[in-house]
């Protein structure tokens, strides 16, 4: 287990902003530290912010709860507390977690009794990816029963970049944000 600094890594950007600076946060969103990290390289902020725009949007194929399951479970499995306490804090009650499914997500398994087919098929897809960084046919199967298609195809690419938003987080030592908690929290 690598050491834990006490300092972000690299120091998020403090206000007051600049023009420039201001553009990209509001484009990204609430001015987090990841954000104002992110926002140190405009373009960069400008290439997430769009790809942010669509699967936070209603053009996604996923639904708002299998979305948070992806990026809830993907950020427990990655041990990135800074994103899961976010997302949480955030997203676990308009994505209808309760608190058996959130401490599910957090540590469980998608075979607790906390979830049905749907739910069990899509974090089953997300342990797999983590764990093999691959689908099975059986659980290919499962998820494009329950998610389509297209949802299956969604749900790789969030759970892929929510991956590299772990590794980030992690990387940067980024402290939790105000009224969040970690995964292993109550």
């Amino acid at each position: 287990m690598p050491l834990k600094s006490k300092q972000p890594r690299i120091v998020p950007l403090e206000p007051p902003f600049d023009a420039g600076t201001a553009e990209v946060l509001d484009r990204l969103g609430p001015p987090i530290a990841l954000f104002r990290v992110w926002a140190r390289r405009p373009e960069l902020a400008r290439g997430v912010a769009d790809w942010g725009r669509y699967y936070f949007s209603r053009q996604s194929a996923l639904t708002v709860r299998q979305r948070e399951l992806v990026i809830d479970r993907t950020a427990a499995l990655c041990g990135a507390g800074y994103e899961w306490g976010i997302h949480i804090a955030t997203f676990a009650e308009k994505a209808g977690l309760d608190a058996a499914q959130i401490r599910s997500l957090a540590a469980g398994s998608p075979a607790d009794g906390c979830w049905d087919a749907g739910d069990r098929a899509v974090l089953e897809a997300v342990d797999e990816l983590h764990a093999t960084y691959d689908l099975s046919d059986g659980t290919w199967a499962d998820l494009e029963h329950a998610v389509g298609e297209d949802g299956a195809l969604d749900l790789l690419l969030v759970c892929g970049w929510y991956h590299a938003v772990s590794f980030t987080v992690r990387a940067l030592r980024l402290p939790l944000e105000p009224g969040t908690a970690r995964p292993d929290s109550p």
